[in-house]
């Protein structure tokens, strides 16, 4: 059964209509972003509310069912950031030239590694040269979200 319109538009809002975990906006999208289940249905999860989060697409495909990451600093396995039960600014801060998100806990590098939030394992790091036409726009980083 298909997410309602009412619930849709209630994560969206919930989420200040950006990615819950690399916290692209989605004003700079072609088409809105998407529903990601925290415990993936292929897992048991539900589409309760409190089990959705907004994610972009690359987010959203990346992130598959997973919902463990190993943190690359401990090599210790670890659950990934879940927007309903942790704080964005817990486990992460953009650079200081806005590029980059930075892990500041284990699960903030398990999810920045799991997720490929900056695009280290591809030959061409899209996201961060996406990144910084949006800091020379002024649209980038998020004004709540902390910085190096």
């Amino acid at each position: 059964m298909p997410i309602s319109k009412s619930v849709y538009t209630a994560v969206r809002q919930r989420a200040q209509f950006r990615c819950e975990y690399c916290h692209y906006p989605e004003l700079l999208s072609s088409a809105p972003l998407s529903i990601d289940h925290i415990q993936p249905q292929s897992l048991g999860g539900s589409d309760d509310i409190e089990n959705l989060a907004l994610a972009c697409r690359r987010c959203n495909e990346i992130r598959y069912n997973f919902t463990t990451g190993i943190d690359p600093t401990t090599g210790i396995e670890c659950d990934l950031f879940n927007p309903r039960q942790q704080k964005w600014s817990t486990h992460f801060m953009w650079s200081s030239d806005g590029l980059e998100i930075i892990g500041k806990t284990s699960i903030g590098r398990a999810t920045c590694n799991r997720l490929d939030l900056n695009d280290v394992r591809r030959e061409e790091p899209f996201i961060q040269n996406a990144r910084r036409q949006w800091v020379l726009a002024r649209m980038h980083p998020p004004d709540d979200d902390p910085q190096q």
